[in-house]
């Protein structure tokens, strides 16, 4: 009788639903492959063409500041969409809104492929963005409908291997088809994937009966577009995107542009939630569910799957760049060092599902945060003169971290909500990982800049001629470049006093790179550490038909 009222309790209002669950025709397991397959593919493309920037700029003959439009194009319209794909379904039902997403993200691969120019490929990009932000809320509330609550924990693990691992083999195989093909094969790359996932989509893939009756309830005029809450949605989150791609390197608020884009932001914001919450009041369907954040296990879901996307994407770009700039790795080296961090994860993700279903989320996420500060803390002890199977075991022990993080964050999050309101929840969560994502590369690129900069001016003092320890350092040096210290020879003069002075602030550059590098470490680390305590905000978790209830 008390598992009974557990049950009901967890889904109120709509408890009814719980009882008898609508169930998919075919094998949930091969639902959920069949979505895992778009979600890899597009996860991969967001990170994959980084490291074909250089090609792609030479190949267009333009700049490679002006190349990473391809790159901000992407994650703009990919912002925008993620929100209201819950919304568009209403309209045009699941499975068909994620066929045309699939449809229209491998045409515009294709014609990425082909463009003949920048601007071209900037448009494709935006198509490319649309159709792959319109995957994954889809994906994922077809996982949630899809398999019972207490099987979520194991569907979502299937689909966080997909979207942990694909950032980190994405630079690697960028890498590697760059470097041996040519760089549009790695849009071409998606074209035969789509058509796949487009087959077993229309012959697996059905809407419940609740997507059924919403899409009925529209076509009868029950429920409006909301073209000014779209409106809104897209001024907000595309000058949040294009601010967090470009403030770094216009200097932040030193740039009318960025101050400009930052005023539009907040007033777009703020009416968009004066508009939604006017939508609610009138009883129309608003383009984003602000209700959702009422529940405090969603609202804190919310933040925890933010933090989620800054720590991966933040030290997914980090350390290649650290091995790269520092310690001279080619790029597929560097891929390689994230490579078995990947197969961690994998190797992680099943028994993480496993747990979900078995321990209290709020305990795995607790455990997943602390690995992960404790490994940004053993990070702290970095050197120029580190390994790379130290580096590789640095990375895996942090991996180890996150598996733990991405399940069952999505399970609290599903906690109390309606099945008519899983794409809402979909659509927010996956809004979360990539703000944050776009936060945490802003936020590398900010401080590596600047706090190599600070650290420099600091070092820089003592290479003066009034320095004996540094007069004494370069005279010695001096044979090593085809000079030498006679007698009489004038201090920090002579054949290869200058090439030794060049060697030694190299160095100096080299240390304050490091040096910043670990103070970006350090904040991540408290940062990680301060979501412990949050965790004591979650409600208790209601518990399930348990698997392991009758030992």
């Amino acid at each position: 009788m008390a598992t009974a009222t557990l049950q009901l309790d967890s889904t109120a209002p709509g408890s009814h639903e719980v009882e008898k669950p609508w169930r998919p025709r075919v094998n949930p397991w091969i639902v959920a492959m069949t979505v895992t397959l778009a979600t890899f593919m597009e996860v991969l493309d967001s990170s994959i063409a980084n490291v074909a920037l250089p090609h792609i700029a030479g190949g267009l003959g333009s700049t490679q500041d002006e190349a990473t439009w391809v790159l901000t194009a992407y994650l703009v319209a990919n912002a925008v969409i993620l929100p209201a794909g819950a919304y568009m379904t209403t309209f045009i039902g699941r499975k068909k809104f994620y066929m045309i997403c699939v449809a229209l993200f491998g045409i515009s691969s294709a014609l990425c492929g082909l463009a003949p120019s920048l601007p071209i490929l900037v448009f494709c990009r935006i198509l490319q963005g649309i159709g792959g932000g319109g995957l994954a809320p889809s994906e994922q509330a077809i996982l949630a409908d899809t398999f019972p609550p207490e099987k979520r924990g194991q569907a979502f693990a299937m689909y966080g291997l997909a979207v942990v691992c694909a950032p980190a083999i994405g630079p690697t195989l960028g890498g590697w088809i760059t470097d041996n093909y040519d760089w549009r094969w790695i849009f071409f790359l998606n074209v035969p994937i789509c058509i796949i996932s487009l087959f077993l989509t229309s012959r697996i893939v059905e809407d419940p009966p609740w997507v059924a009756k919403q899409v009925a309830e529209s076509k009868k005029g029950g429920i409006k577009l909301d073209f000014m809450g779209f409106g809104l949605l897209g001024i907000t989150f595309g000058s949040l995107e294009f601010i967090l791609d470009k403030g770094q390197e216009d200097d932040w608020f030193a740039s009318k542009l960025i101050v400009f884009f930052v005023t539009t932001m907040v007033l777009a914001f703020f009416t968009m939630i004066w508009w939604e919450l006017k939508q609610l009041r009138e009883k129309n369907r608003p383009i984003v569910n602000l209700t959702l954040f009422k529940r405090r296990n969603f609202s804190v879901s919310f933040l925890l799957m933010f933090v989620l996307g800054f720590s991966l994407y933040g030290t997914t770009i980090l350390i290649p760049q650290f091995v790269q700039t520092l310690l001279g790795y080619t790029a597929e080296l560097a891929g390689l060092v994230l490579s078995p961090a990947g197969l961690m994860m994998m190797a992680m993700m099943p028994i993480v599902g496993i747990l979900s279903s078995k321990v209290d989320p709020r305990k795995l996420i607790a455990f997943g945060f602390f690995m992960l500060t404790t490994s940004l803390i053993t990070m702290h002890s970095m050197d120029l003169n580190i390994s790379y199977g130290r580096l590789v075991f640095l990375r895996c022990f942090q991996a180890s971290g996150l598996a733990f993080l991405f399940i069952p964050i999505n399970t609290i999050a599903y906690i109390g909500v309606k099945q008519s309101e899983n794409n809402d929840v979909s659509g927010l969560t996956n809004l979360a990982r990539n703000i944050g994502g776009s936060v945490g590369t802003a936020f590398v690129a900010t401080m590596l800049t600047r706090r190599s900069a600070a650290h420099e001016t600091n070092m820089i003092r003592n290479l003066t001629a009034g320095n004996q320890a540094f007069v004494n350092q370069v005279n010695k040096m001096k044979g090593m470049f085809g000079g030498h210290s006679a007698a009489g020879t004038a201090p920090m003069s002579g054949p290869g006093s200058h090439t030794a002075q060049a060697w030694i602030y190299n160095q100096l550059h080299r240390q304050s790179g490091m040096l910043a590098y670990l103070d970006i470490i350090q904040v991540m680390a408290i940062f990680c550490a301060c979501m412990l305590p949050i965790l004591f905000l979650i409600p208790r978790p209601p518990k399930h038909i348990d698997p392991s209830a009758g030992h």
